[in-house]
């Protein structure tokens, strides 16, 4: 599958990938920051933005997807920024390119499978636009409102509506949504990996370590005081920081 990307700057290469419902712009405060020293790549993810839809949705066949393009990239000894379903899509490339790829930042997302669903209300909110067919974002949050979503949820996912239409595919992604929250766990891979979790988030908690410990040896954290979920949105210069600590030389 070919995907949507960008590439901007020169140097050591980083590839930055969103989560679920993002694009890739979602990144972008990052991307802005670090391509004055490496070449950036921001990628839209199957099912995601400009990209192809595919009935098929696993964190292989997203990896799988990402593969082919550094291969028409000619893209070798790569780090990853992946936050999210990303961060998993980025862990899922250790275990099928484990030389190929050099280091990991993992935003807010844990090597492991969560049981609780976070975004039935999402999807029945993307459901109900889908189903009105009204074409501008004003109309199309109003509908979503009484759902209970949060003004800023709306807003992000209002980026990818356009002329009366979801970019994401909606039906594909709310069908494999326990593969989406799902892992299966990849061979111990050992290189450097950082975690920037959130403290005010839930996604990476004190009892997943052994999980982590026993895919990636090397993994450090750190932890974005008064953070939730969208760390890379609260504190940009702080995620900026960290990466550029774990790639300088």
């Amino acid at each position: 599958m070919k995907l949507n990307y960008r590439i901007q700057g020169n140097g050591p290469i980083i590839v930055l990938i969103h989560g679920l419902f993002g694009t890739l712009d979602n990144l972008g405060v990052l991307a802005r920051d670090l391509q004055h020293d490496f070449q950036t790549l921001q990628v839209d993810l199957r099912n995601h933005g400009l990209s192809p839809h595919s009935s098929e949705v696993s964190y292989r066949s997203m990896a799988e997807d990402l593969l082919s393009l550094f291969d028409r990239l000619d893209m070798h000894d790569i780090s990853v920024v992946g936050h999210s379903m990303g961060g998993k899509v980025a862990m899922m490339l250790t275990e099928l390119a484990p030389k190929r790829i050099s280091r990991l930042v993992i935003i807010d997302i844990a090597p492991v499978a969560y049981q609780e669903r976070q975004h039935d209300e999402v999807f029945a909110a993307l459901n109900a636009v889908a189903q009105s067919n009204v074409t501008r974002r004003t109309q199309a949050a109003e509908i979503m409102k009484p759902f209970g979503l949060h003004n800023d949820v709306i807003q992000f996912l209002l980026k990818s509506f356009h002329e009366g239409e979801w970019r994401f595919n909606v039906p594909a992604l709310e069908q494999h949504y326990d593969e989406i929250i799902g892992w299966k766990e990849v061979n111990e891979w050992n290189k450097p990996v950082m975690f920037i979790r959130g403290e005010r988030s839930a996604y990476i908690q004190d009892g997943f370590r052994p999980a982590i410990a026993r895919q990636f040896p090397m993994a450090r954290a750190y932890v974005a005081a008064g953070c939730g979920h969208w760390i890379h949105a609260e504190k940009p210069q702080l995620v900026i920081r960290v990466i550029r600590k774990l790639l300088q030389p």
